[in-house]
């Protein structure tokens, strides 16, 4: 395995650009959490690489992206991360389905306590723009996770594990 970890840190910077883009009100609330599902897979992957610190880092810049308490992301995605490296070696040989599930839990687990603290401050609010990104996140991850399996790949120089 190489030392690039330039192209993963790229990764994790378009995943946080594209939870910036601009959508239609309609499909606002179907915006799945891609920093979160792609921090979840380079610590599933790479454990020794990605972890905590990475996840209080990124957290740190969504809070800063979306103007939103700061460190509320970075302590939720913190605790997502910590769970990820305590299970990674179960979550590492689930199948695909399994794995979907497990990652749906995590975002749950991340939603649930962005709730708790926006309820801590008085800015709890419920309703499909808090939900939504949870469903999204479970449709999404099979195909994310192909993507990121791919130039994991490629940076470990390996034969495809899908051909």
């Amino acid at each position: 395995m190489r030392n690039a970890r330039w192209p993963v840190w790229c990764l994790m910077l378009l995943a946080l650009a594209a939870e910036l883009l601009p959508l239609p009100a309609i499909a606002q609330p179907l915006r799945p959490a891609f920093t979160t599902m792609t921090l979840i897979y380079w610590t599933l992957m790479w454990p020794g690489r990605f972890g905590v610190f990475t996840a209080f880092v990124f957290g740190l810049l969504i809070d800063i992206a979306h103007g939103s308490l700061l460190g509320q992301h970075a302590l939720t995605l913190s605790v997502v991360s910590y769970v990820v490296l305590r299970l990674h070696l179960q979550l590492r040989v689930f199948p695909v389905w399994q794995l979907t599930l497990a990652v749906f839990a995590l975002v749950f687990i991340e939603a649930f306590l962005l709730l708790w603290i926006d309820g801590a401050t008085g800015r709890a609010t419920l309703g499909p723009q808090r939900w939504g990104p949870i469903l999204a996140a479970a449709v999404f991850w099979p195909v994310l996770m192909a993507v990121m399996d791919r130039v994991r790949e490629r940076l470990e120089r390996r034969k495809s594990s899908f051909s």
